[in-house]
C-alpha cells in the first residue's frame, strides 16, 4: 500500500522537476520474477530503476545501519526492504531474497559491486538467481547522481539488457562465476554505449566512515 502510494507521489514529482525518464529496451524485461542487476552509481538508482518498471514491485537489500532508527525501519519494511550486514552478510543475505523471489510476486534489485565506491563484481546475485530459478536482467542508469542535480533538468536514462539465465544444474565454480561476471560487465558496457557512447562514470571518493 505504502509502496504504491509513494510511487504515485514520487513519479509525478520527478517528472515535474526533471522531465520524464528515457527508458530503453523495456521489452527485454521478462514475465514473472527476476533480479535487476546494475552498476551502483547513486543512492537514487534503486528508486529510479524501480519506478521505470512500475507497476512491477521490488524488494530491496539495505544496509542494516539504516534500520537502527525505528521510524526509518518501519518505512523501509513497508517498502519491501530488508537489512543486510554488508561486512558480514551471513546466510540470510542469500536465503531472504531467494525466499521472496520464490514465494511472493516481488522481484529484487541487486548491485553486484555492493557499493558506489567499487567496480568489482561479487557473486551474490548469481547465487540468488540460481537458487530462486530466476533470470538476471542487466540495467544501467545514466543521469543526475545527486538529488540537487535533478533540478538542472539533465535527463535520466535507464536501459535494460537481455536476461541472463543460469542453469540450475551447472555448478557455480570459479570458472563459471568469472564467465557470468564477464557477461554481466559486457552487458553493462553495451547498455552504457547504447545510451551514450562517450559516457564514463567517475567513481566518487569513498567516505572515511565507510569501511565496507
Amino acid at each position: 500500500m505504502l509502496y504504491s502510494f509513494l510511487v504515485a507521489i514520487v513519479q509525478p514529482f520527478l517528472n515535474l522537476i526533471n522531465g520524464k525518464a528515457k527508458i530503453y529496451n523495456k521489452e527485454n524485461i521478462p514475465d514473472g520474477n527476476y533480479i535487476i542487476i546494475a552498476p551502483h552509481r547513486t543512492w537514487m538508482d534503486p528508486v529510479l530503476i524501480a519506478l521505470a518498471i512500475y507497476p512491477k514491485k521490488f524488494s530491496f537489500m539495505a544496509k542494516k545501519e539504516l534500520f537502527k532508527n525505528p521510524i526509518a525501519a518501519y518505512f523501509l519494511k513497508k517498502l519491501n526492504a530488508f537489512p543486510v550486514d554488508r561486512k558480514h552478510p551471513g546466510p540470510s543475505a542469500i536465503k531472504k531474497p531467494v525466499q521472496i523471489l520464490r514465494k511472493t510476486d516481488l522481484s529484487t534489485i541487486i548491485f553486484p559491486s555492493g557499493s558506489r565506491y567499487s567496480s568489482k563484481l561479487k557473486g551474490g546475485a548469481t547465487l540468488i538467481a540460481k537458487l530462486a530459478n530466476v533470470p538476471l536482467v542487466p540495467a544501467v542508469y545514466q543521469g543526475p547522481l545527486k538529488f540537487s542535480e535533478l533540478f538542472k533538468r539533465h535527463p535520466r536514462h535507464i536501459a535494460f539488457g537481455k536476461p541472463i539465465y543460469i542453469d540450475r544444474k551447472n555448478k557455480l565454480d570459479e570458472e563459471s562465476q568469472a564467465k557470468l561476471e564477464s557477461e554481466m560487465q559486457q552487458s553493462f558496457d553495451k547498455l552504457d554505449h547504447q545510451i551514450n557512447p562517450n559516457y564514463k562514470y567517475i567513481m566518487p571518493p569513498k567516505p572515511k566512515d565507510d569501511d565496507f
